[in-house]
């Protein structure tokens, strides 16, 4: 009885294990050792083998494969058109850009789609639930994969909470009611936070409920919402191609260039939710031919759908005349006179956010699976379900935290979050993947890392000018030394450091170009965002630094140096082998963490034992 109680109600071994939280003397012990720990896991990199072998076994069961391209693409379909082609479009055309609003999808959509090409190579190669998070691990190391993964966590709890709380509000207009806040509970709680959400709470759960019974299931139900959301969508452009005026498109750049690339900045937006879809591919049966099928499949679907919403939206009305809250509905109500036609707005709207919400479910459990995996976050929630195949743990307790957000919170504050942490990963990931192109312990000499270093480099630092520049002035003479600048620093990577690793099944093409585009335009885009979101996207990442420096360091810290002792005894420590720091060729990471401190090894070594039986009793 007193092991079943256990097993039901987590202690404290199930959420810290490792050796430096056993007692208070231990805890003290590694606390002293954090800049030696610091330093070892800043410059520690895993590798494909670390993560799709011993890091996945961490869950003790593995999840189910039933996914094909034709899942994976609806998937991101499901993930990508939501509420926000609606609610975007009419915004930014109104506001921003005018009739190019149809240029600042295809811009928005370029951005995406290199960002798409980046992580296909990584999520074939690398086919494990981590998603981001395990590729910047294995490339850009321990360090900068936490950083991301914080980020990681914040997007999808709040994508999450204020997508359902959209959720309420059509589903309001669905009812034939004028105030979207008539099924929300007004209290005289602090502005902002005064209107409570139960709608939101149970979509949240239904959506959660889908995603632990099968993914299997979910992918079906996904699929079959998507194809009718995209009818409805056919039915808004072919019913407002009729009551098309050519003569709406003039000017077709009121704003000018400026506006195409600021409302860009914000349609970008409308195509996230891709990289939920690379979670999955520790559950795709054939990931060198589903996952390019599927993900670029969907971000040309989405694409292609989104120019001709955005087109149909331009020739029925003047930019003036388009109503920046109800652009669709409106539209046809004063062009054409069909009031109806709203409730077929909010029907789509509903059901693009119901997917919407499907994935994102899936998704954010796959990626605090892995994360736990590697005891950056505590362990417990990397259990994968026997039964189901599903990490249910993860998905429970990730939605609940977007319940709470949606029960209390309006979100306008925090909602601008997901722009900056979004963008900052696309950068990584890109960045990432030209550390696996051109570099490669043991193969990369000296002066070939060097000179990636220095033109990589100079790639993010023109990028980043040519942004501020674009930021603060309209000038152009500063763009002759940026652009060039970034153009020569691509170009001589690409003449002058060769590729030491080839992608064995599918690769990202035209490497170095394509990611370096992708570089500069996610932070061409971060450069639109406002100052006091940077603000509060550097309090966020202090928290998180704080949490790791105390929690997260130490817990992955133990973890490393006892799978590099386990596997040496099982005689694969060749494939642990990880590769040194890009910031520091010289030094061996797995040598430095036998080696971080004396007070460290004396612990871990003191420890050993108990970590044996615990890990077992765990199992």
């Amino acid at each position: 009885m007193l092991r079943k109680l256990r097993h039901r109600f987590p202690g404290k071994e199930d959420f810290l294990p490792e050796p430096s939280f056993e007692s208070f003397h231990s805890y003290g012990h590694a606390l002293l050792a954090t800049p030696q720990r610091f330093r070892n896991r800043l410059l520690a990199r895993s590798t494909d083998f670390l993560e799709t072998h011993d890091v996945k076994a961490q869950s003790h069961h593995d999840m189910k494969k039933t996914l094909n391209w034709w899942d994976l693409m609806w998937f991101g379909v499901g993930a990508i058109i939501g509420a926000g082609i609606f609610v975007l479009t009419g915004q930014e055309a109104n506001q921003e850009v005018g009739p190019a609003v149809i240029l600042s999808y295809v811009v928005a959509g370029i951005s995406a789609m290199l960002s798409v090409f980046c992580y296909t190579e990584f999520a074939i190669e690398i086919p494990v639930a981590g998603g981001s998070f395990a590729y910047l691990r294995v490339e850009l190391g321990d360090f900068v994969a936490f950083i991301a993964a914080g980020n990681i966590i914040l997007e999808y709890v709040i994508t999450g909470a204020a997508v359902s709380r959209s959720w309420t509000s059509y589903f309001t207009t669905l009812c034939n009611r004028d105030n979207a806040d008539d099924f929300r509970i007004q209290t005289n709680l602090v502005k902002d936070f005064s209107l409570l959400d139960p709608i939101a709470v149970v979509i949240l759960l239904v959506a959660g409920a889908v995603a632990t019974w099968s993914t299997r299931i979910t992918s079906r139900l996904n699929w079959i919402a998507s194809l009718a959301n995209m009818g409805i969508l056919l039915f808004v452009i072919i019913a407002g191609l009729t009551q098309a005026n050519p003569s709406n498109m003039t000017p077709f750049l009121p704003f000018g260039v400026r506006g195409v690339f600021k409302a860009a900045s914000v349609l970008f937006f409308a195509y996230l939710g891709f990289d939920a879809v690379a979670t999955m591919a520790e559950e795709t049966k054939n990931p060198g031919k589903d996952i390019p099928l599927g993900l670029i499949g969907s971000m040309i679907l989405a694409t292609i759908f989104y120019c001709l919403m955005a087109l149909t939206l331009s020739l029925m009305q003047t930019f003036t005349e388009i109503d920046p809250n109800a652009a669709f509905p409106l539209a046809f109500a004063r062009r054409a006179g069909w009031n109806w036609a709203r409730f077929i707005v909010a029907l789509g709207a509903l059901k693009g956010m119901t997917t919407v919400l499907l994935v994102n479910s899936v998704g954010q459990a796959r990626y605090v699976t892995h994360i736990a995996r590697t005891h950056m976050i505590p362990p417990w929630f990397a259990h994968v379900n026997s039964t189901t195949g599903t990490p249910i743990r993860a998905t429970v307790v990730m939605l609940l935290a977007s319940a709470v957000l949606a029960f209390f919170s309006s979100l306008g504050v925090l909602s601008n979050l997901l722009s900056i942490s979004t963008l900052f990963i696309f950068m990584l990931v890109a960045i990432a993947l030209l550390v696996r192109r051109y570099y490669v312990a043991g193969e990369t000499t000296v002066w070939q890392l060097r000179r990636f270093q220095a033109f990589v480099l100079m790639i993010v630092l023109s990028s980043a000018a040519t942004a501020y520049y674009w930021a603060v002035s309209d000038d152009w003479l500063a763009y002759t030394i940026t652009l060039p600048i970034w153009f020569l620093s691509t170009l001589c990577l690409a003449l002058f450091v060769p590729q030491v690793r080839r992608p064995q099944v599918w690769g990202t093409p035209l490497v170095p170009w394509l990611p370096s585009i992708s570089i500069a335009m996610n932070i061409f885009l971060l450069g639109s965002i406002d100052h006091l979101s940077f603000a509060r996207f550097a309090v966020w990442t202090l928290i998180i630094l704080v949490y790791y420096l105390f929690f997260g360091l130490h817990a992955s810290y133990d973890t490393a140096v006892n799978t590099k002792e386990s596997m040496s005894e099982r005689g694969q420590f060749q494939h642990l082998e990880a590769q040194p720091s890009v910031v520091k060729p010289t030094v061996e990471p797995l040598q430095s963490e036998a080696v971080a401190g004396s007070n460290a090894k004396r612990l871990i070594q003191s420890n050993k034992k108990t970590l044996t039986s615990k890990s077992r009793k765990h199992q």
